[in-house]
């Protein structure tokens, strides 16, 4: 897992983030596949340097959460966390993970005598866990309509 950051922004920094991220926004080209922006160096010469658009749209996201005081972690797609990296996704602790994995809840597999979760595994089981307080958010919605508890 790669970590930008493993501490909180300054209030600068998020300050300086918070306007970047406007800033970006301001002029991502939505409806193409890249974008070319210019990036100036310290010996002040331009450089023309051509981005993805879905690279682009990250960084807004990153600074966002930078400006908005929160550390930030990127996560690869096919990448392999330890168990103690997947409660900390999950916010549970390490052990309520590990009974998850126990009961089959999420996938695992061990390396050694380590257990390893693939990311994608650890968000399937997310927006399953999702799904299912929606339908009880509804169930519970429905009922309240039913007796009459709810906002007419």
């Amino acid at each position: 897992m790669s970590r930008l950051q493993d501490t909180l922004p300054t209030q600068e920094e998020a300050s300086l983030a918070k306007l970047c991220s406007q800033e970006l926004s301001a002029i991502l080209e939505t409806r193409a596949d890249t974008q070319t922006l210019a990036v100036t160096d310290q010996k002040g010469e331009v450089h023309r340097v051509k981005i993805p658009v879905s690279a682009l749209r990250l960084l807004v996201d990153v600074l966002t959460e930078l400006g908005e005081g929160n550390s930030v972690k990127l996560v690869p797609i096919h990448a392999e966390l330890t168990s103690q990296e997947a409660a900390d996704l999950l916010n549970v602790s390490r052990p309520t993970l590990i009974r998850l994995l126990d009961e089959g809840a999420i996938p695992f597999h061990r390396t050694g005598n380590r257990r390893k979760v693939k990311f994608a595994d650890l968000r399937a089981y997310q927006q399953q866990l999702e799904q299912k307080r929606l339908a009880s958010l509804s169930e519970l919605s429905e009922l309240d309509q039913a007796l009459g508890m709810g906002y007419e």
